[in-house]
């Protein structure tokens, strides 16, 4: 579906100010409203609209809100191309095409389908959950065209249902409603049974974290499973238990899952049920992250392995000061219950944490330790959260492997 035109037949027009439209150029996709000299009358939030230079020189299209700090969130930067059907199912296509290694894997059927910006759909996430798909809409544009692209999603892909979930912020500065359901087909059940890499997990699409499961970390997950072998494991921020049954499956002797949700918890004893593991080989507690830290420091507690994977503890950049001290407090504890030469495994999801900060965290958090710690592993989001090199905030989930002496 085409934008309305605006008076003498063509888009409405957003013009640039003078010397504000090299980020245009360099195909980044958020326009700010600081670069923005004018907007036309006549264009409505949601709306595709043409991007001109300063000059009247055609640039780019792309979605309008006015009520976001992002004002205009670019689609293509052909001047000429249709905003229309074709052009969704063009995008859809592309990045189910991107995911098709991941599709044939008879191991692995919960992958992301659809990453907003890095996919070119600005607002939208498609998830893929064992023939379910859980989608979000984040951004007004994506709104305004949401049933084309159920549409396009049901006739691509013919799943059992598509469910809605809402990112609560994102959709709050947009503007937007909240509301949840069913767009088409089925209401998932209570729970839904994925596998990943062979293994198997209950996934709750309706209530559960994000959209249910964190399936930025498959990889990751890989690698913790591959160092476990012989070791006593601490998972903070443990959830439904992953990272703990990818780490008895490497021949962890023990795992200790630590999370402050009892319906987390819940489910990970059942997940590692489902996996075969008896419950002689993990504990499950609920509580502070960092009080029990600290009690386990106190206790004179020691592991092998430790894996922390907490929640974004920055959401908006005046929470940066907040979220690097939380992140320094919990390696600073993680690394004092490691034996020497111990493997920690330590994440950020904030986005607004940068990998360059993420890392001096960790080094500040080693200097007040008092202990020599090593990085071997770089970890970031799985292959299905691509970062698109023209939009550097797409690489939001960044990770060091280190060993602690």
């Amino acid at each position: 579906m085409s934008s309305p035109a605006a008076g003498n037949g063509r888009l409405p027009r957003v013009v640039l100010k003078p010397g504000k439209e090299r980020p245009v150029h360099f195909r980044h996709p958020w326009l700010f409203s600081g670069a923005i000299q004018s907007i036309d009358d006549a264009a409505r939030d949601g709306e595709v609209v043409e991007v001109v230079d300063a000059r009247g020189d055609r640039l780019a299209r792309g979605f309008l809100n006015r009520r976001s700090q992002i004002v205009v969130r670019l689609l293509t930067w052909d001047p000429d191309e249709e905003i229309d059907r074709a052009f969704w199912r063009r995008r859809l296509e592309r990045a189910i095409q991107g995911r098709a290694d991941l599709a044939a894997d008879s191991q692995t059927d919960a992958y992301r389908l659809v990453f907003s910006e890095s996919d070119g759909i600005p607002g939208l996430v498609v998830d893929h959950y064992a023939g379910w798909l859980v989608v979000q809409f984040s951004s007004r544009g994506v709104e305004a065209v949401r049933d084309t692209l159920v549409a396009l999603l049901e006739e691509l892909l013919q799943p059992a249902g598509i469910y809605e979930r809402v990112d609560p912020t994102a959709r709050r500065r947009e503007g937007l409603g909240l509301s949840e359901g069913v767009l088409v087909g089925q209401e998932p059940p209570e729970l839904v049974e994925i596998r990943e890499a062979g293994y198997r997990f209950l996934v709750d699409l309706r209530r559960g974290q994000k959209t249910g499961f964190y399936l930025d970390q498959r990889e990751n997950r890989g690698v913790v499973g591959g160092i476990c072998r012989g070791a006593r494991v601490l998972n903070a921020f443990s959830y439904t238990g992953a990272f703990a049954v990818y780490a008895l499956a490497g021949g962890a002797t023990s795992v200790v899952n630590i999370d402050t949700s009892y319906e987390a918890l819940e489910l990970a004893e059942r997940n590692l049920s489902l996996n075969g593991f008896s419950d002689d080989r993990y504990e499950l507690i609920q509580g502070d992250v960092f009080q029990i830290l600290r009690d386990y420091r106190a206790a004179g507690e020691q592991f092998d392995v430790i894996v922390l994977d907490p929640p974004k503890f920055a959401t908006t950049r005046g929470q940066v000061a907040s979220a690097a001290r939380g992140y320094k407090d919990i390696n600073l504890s993680a690394m004092r219950l490691l034996r020497p030469g111990g493997l920690l495994a330590t994440f950020s999801c904030s986005g607004l944490i940068s990998s360059d900060l993420f890392q001096k965290i960790v080094f500040g958090a080693a200097i007040d330790a008092r202990r020599d710690v090593q990085v071997i592993g770089r970890l970031a989001q799985g292959s299905d959260h691509p970062v698109l090199l023209s939009f550097p905030e797409s690489e939001y989930l960044k990770g060091l492997l280190c060993r602690v002496w």
